[in-house]
C-alpha cells in the first residue's frame, strides 16, 4: 500500500489517502462511521493502531474497489505522511563511505569511517510536504545543502530490537531531504541546529509499506537541483544498514509506533564539491528513492 497524507482545495482538513493508480481512496471518508474511523483519520493514528488495523484498512480499501471514495491525483493538494511526528526525527550521518570521505576532506579532518552509527535529530517542526517551498531565512544562513536519504516509519514500538528482528518493526518506508544548515553546523559543532530549520525536512510523497517495499539495501537514490543530478546512488552502500541501525538506535531506547529514522545520505552534496555549491533562492531541489517517488521543493527565501 500507498498511503499519503492530503487535503483537498474545498477541505483544508487533512485526511488519510491510499495512491492506487491515478487517484487518491480517500481512507478517512471509507472508514468514517465504523469501527475502523480512528485507525483511518490519519496515517500516524493507522500505524499507531498496530498490525491488526493494518490488516483492516488494507481489507477495506480492496474491499471497497472501483466504488470506494476517491479523488484525482490532480486535484489534491499533498501534505507530509506524518506532519507532526510526536517526537524528533531520528537521524544517521556519515552512513555512507564515498559521503564520509567527502564530508571529512571538506573540512580538513583526516578520513575515519565511523565504528557505531553517528546518531543525530531533527526538530518535528522541520517537516514539510513533499511538494512545497522550502522556507530558507537568509539571517540565520547563507549555506543551505541537499542530502536525499531513505527513511524508516517505526511501525511496532521496541527496545533492544535484535538485527534479526528489525524489520519485524518497520511500517513503511518514505523519501525525505535532509536539508542541512552547513554554515550553522560548522558554527554549532554538533548536527542539531543546522539541521533543525524550520521547513528543513521535506517528506513523502507517500509511505510504503514494508510488504510492498521489499529489501531497503537494493533502492536507487537521486538528488537534482535545478535538472542536473548530484547525487545518486544505492541503499545497497549503507555502512550500517535499516536492520543495524534499528538495532544500534533501540539499545536500552525505545523505538515508538511513528518514529521516523533517516538513514543517511549518499556522496554528492554540495559541500563536498570544489567548490562547495550550496542552493540559492528559486532554486528546485528533485529528491527521489526508488520504489517511493520524488519530492520537488523550491527554496523561498
Amino acid at each position: 500500500m500507498k498511503y499519503a497524507s492530503y487535503s483537498l482545495p474545498s477541505d483544508t482538513a487533512v485526511r488519510l489517502g491510499c495512491v492506487q493508480g491515478a487517484r487518491m481512496v480517500d481512507v478517512t471518508s471509507l472508514t468514517a462511521g465504523t469501527p475502523l474511523a480512528a485507525a483511518g483519520a490519519s496515517l500516524l493514528a493507522l500505524v499507531e493502531h498496530g498490525a491488526t488495523a493494518w490488516g483492516q484498512v488494507r481489507a477495506a480499501i480492496d474491499g471497497a474497489g472501483e466504488s470506494a471514495p476517491s479523488h484525482p491525483l490532480e486535484h489534491v493538494r499533498w501534505h507530509p505522511p506524518i506532519p507532526r511526528p510526536r517526537k524528533n526525527i531520528f537521524c544517521l550521518g556519515l552512513n555512507y563511505a564515498a559521503h564520509a570521505r567527502e564530508s571529512a576532506q571538506a573540512r580538513g579532518r583526516e578520513v575515519k569511517l565511523p565504528t557505531a552509527p553517528v546518531i543525530f535529530t531533527k526538530a518535528p517542526t522541520t517537516v514539510n510536504g513533499p511538494f512545497s517551498d522550502v522556507p530558507v531565512d537568509r539571517g540565520a544562513t547563507s549555506q543551505v545543502d541537499w542530502e536525499v536519504e531513505l527513511a524508516v516509519v517505526v511501525g511496532l514500538s521496541g527496545r533492544n530490537i535484535p538485527a534479526d528482528r528489525a524489520l519485524d518493526h518497520v511500517f513503511g518506508y518514505t523519501a525525505l531531504n535532509d536539508v542541512t544548515a552547513r554554515d550553522l553546523q560548522t558554527q554549532h559543532v554538533q548536527f542539531f541546529k543546522g539541521k533543525s530549520l524550520d521547513g528543513f525536512c521535506p517528506m513523502g510523497p507517500v509511505v510504503v509499506t514494508a510488504d510492498e517495499f521489499g529489501d531497503p539495501q537494493t533502492k536507487r537514490l537521486s538528488c537534482r537541483v535545478n535538472g542536473v543530478t548530484k547525487q545518486d546512488g544505492t541503499t545497497g552502500d549503507m555502512i550500517f544498514p535499516v536492520v543495524a541501525i534499528i538495532e544500534w538506535l533501540s539499545r536500552g531506547l525505545t523505538l515508538e509506533a511513528g518514529d521516523i529514522i533517516a538513514t543517511g545520505t549518499p556522496e554528492g552534496v554540495g559541500m563536498g564539491r570544489t567548490p562547495p555549491e550550496y542552493l540559492h533562492d528559486g532554486d528546485v531541489i528533485e529528491t527521489e528513492v526508488e520504489g517511493v517517488g520524488v519530492l520537488r521543493n523550491r527554496i523561498a527565501g
